[in-house]
């Protein structure tokens, strides 16, 4: 069967060794990458410890921080239960088919 002409070509999809080993090498650096910042975050967090009064410096601020915490919950719920309820009830389904003349 010949290929339609009007047709773009599809590209292929690459395959092999150094495919494979590209990503590889991209998982990696970014597994470094994070590992490196997880150390500075805990040592950042405890080296602070001893700036000014400690941790009680921070009382103030933890009613924020539970409040923004727990509207990023409320709001992240809210639309997925919207998601949810926008695919149960259909408003998702295609009405028409996609075709272009």
């Amino acid at each position: 069967m010949k290929p339609d002409p009007k047709l773009p070509e599809q590209a292929k999809p690459a395959s092999g060794w150094s495919y494979m080993r590209k990503h590889a090498v991209v998982m990696g650096l970014t597994f470094l990458a994070l590992a490196g910042f997880a150390l500075f975050a805990g040592w950042a967090f405890f080296a602070t410890k001893n700036m000014g009064n400690g941790w009680a410096d921070l009382a103030p601020i933890w009613p924020y921080v539970v409040g923004g915490v727990a509207v990023t919950a409320i709001l992240g719920g809210f639309l997925m239960w919207l998601a949810f309820y926008s695919a149960n009830h259909g408003y998702d389904d295609r009405i028409d088919n996609d075709d272009l003349p």
